[in-house]
């Protein structure tokens, strides 16, 4: 998580007071499948393609060496971004290199908690559980999970050493904290280790869609499109290790890391989004059965179950894109032109957020406060008015980033600096008619908001007193 504290300068960033009151869930209608039935579906189709080679264009090799010294005690995937086991293209990589080398298999996290306001129960709260559900299937795997406390470049190199591991493989993001703590742990790591970056987030790893910034939807899609043949495929099964570890990793108990990390406890965990894959996974199963087919025409409906809600689970990496992708793709058909709207969001427009955050290092420069989800289009709107009442730009983008990273479960993601950008900068959106305030950037108002949704509605479920 970032590092960065980002302060507002207007008052207006310190937001509502974050007391949790309870949302009635949306009621939905029975699914026409009996629940659970995307579980053991994905269940046999891992197991189906267990021998799936590993595509190597989904790696970069960091390290001067590739090769894995002899007398090794075992390969380290350094988990970051990607907090899942199955469906996770660095851990299938680091286990096909450990079973080729006969060694044994070690997952480690570093954790590190900034003293930020962006530091919340919220987010570490959902962060930990998911990881809980990570270590017990490891267990089950005969794979070896650690969690280690402090920055990666004060521990990581110490204990690969300690431990006599051969190789680190680590997943990729591209913010710029992220990359500096992979920068420094390869400059600390022995010269012989090699340190290996597989794209395990982005169905067409970010260097292969494009070498340089893209401007837009429109100037990438084409690259991603012709490339999906290529890379959105099934994934091979993480089995059960071969090769045991004479040195086992400590328990964790995860209540008690919980409580004692420093955290801002105003911003409380959320009753609606539980973590963890298989959550991930139930959610998506019920957009599939229920809210998908609404998906096309709805969408930009706060009053309609119409959306995935599955951003959180992505951010967090409990839940793989690509898994969701394919399964839309197969389970979906009945769906219509939804499939291709929400092809397009999840594939063309998120895998663009990390082209952008990778290629311009600037790239944060110049419902929420209860759920910890704001709808996809309120967000627009909500970051347009925001610069609307504010008295520049880069003050509109300030106060945007801090609500959106401090309250939103998915915040702290190429996603939000992307969508925040968008509304209020303008990237990856055309110029419009020049308006006082907005200039030439898209403009939204109220009465877009009554052509689009129920606004009284919304208002009725949202805001229960007169104000």
């Amino acid at each position: 998580m970032s590092d960065k504290k980002r302060k507002s300068t207007s008052a207006a960033a310190k937001g509502p007071s974050a007391k949790q009151r309870k949302v009635a869930p949306v009621k939905e209608e029975k699914n026409t499948r009996a629940g659970g039935w995307l579980g053991e579906l994905l269940e046999q189709h891992r197991t189906d393609n267990k021998e799936m080679k590993f595509n190597k264009k989904r790696l970069r090799l960091l390290s001067d060496t590739d090769k894995i010294k002899q007398d090794s005690e075992g390969v380290l995937y350094w988990m970051q971004r990607e907090h899942r086991v199955q469906d996770n293209w660095a851990l299938v990589h680091a286990q096909q290199l450990a079973l080729k080398e006969k060694l044994p298999l070690h997952v480690c996290v570093c954790l590190v908690v900034p003293q930020s306001e962006l530091s919340t129960l919220r987010h570490y709260s959902f962060m930990l559980k998911g990881l809980d559900e990570v270590a017990t299937e490891c267990k089950a795997l005969n794979i070896q999970f650690h969690l280690l406390h402090g920055s990666a470049v004060d521990i990581l190199p110490g204990f690969v050493s300690e431990r006599g591991l051969g190789a680190v493989v680590t997943d990729f993001t591209p913010l710029r904290e992220p990359l500096q703590w992979l920068e420094d742990v390869k400059k600390s790591l022995p010269e012989d280790i090699p340190l290996i970056q597989v794209d395990a987030h982005n169905i067409v790893p970010c260097w292969v869609a494009s070498p340089k910034l893209e401007y837009a939807a429109r100037t990438i899609r084409g690259k991603i499109t012709k490339l999906l043949p290529e890379f959105l495929t099934e994934f091979p099964l993480v089995e059960r290790h071969a090769h045991t570890s004479t040195s086992t990793a400590k328990p964790v108990d995860w209540d008690s890391t919980l409580a004692s990390l420093q955290v801002d406890r105003a911003v409380g965990e959320t009753e609606w989004a539980q973590p963890g894959t298989k959550s991930g996974v139930a959610m998506l199963e019920s957009f599939i059965d229920v809210r998908l087919k609404l998906f096309d025409t709805k969408r930009n409906d706060p009053n309609a179950a119409a959306l995935s809600q599955l951003s959180p689970w992505i951010r967090f990496g409990h839940l793989s894109a690509q898994r969701v992708a394919m399964q839309v793709q197969h389970s979906g058909k009945s769906a219509g032109l939804s499939v291709a709207s929400f092809i397009e969001e999840l594939v063309v427009r998120r895998e663009l957020t990390d082209n952008f955050c990778f290629y311009n290092k600037k790239y944060d420069s110049y419902q929420m406060v209860t759920e910890g989800k704001m709808h996809g289009f309120l967000r627009m709107y909500w970051a347009k008015k925001i610069l609307e009442w504010t008295t520049s730009p880069e003050e509109a983008l300030s106060i945007a980033l801090y609500l959106n990273d401090r309250y939103e479960l998915d915040g702290q993601d190429p996603n939000g600096f992307v969508g925040c950008m968008w509304s209020i900068c303008g990237i990856h959106d055309r110029g419009w008619g020049e308006r006082d305030v907005f200039g030439k950037i898209r403009y939204m108002n109220y009465k877009g908001c009554l052509r689009k949704f129920d606004v009284a509605g919304f208002e009725r479920k949202y805001c229960p007193k007169k104000l």
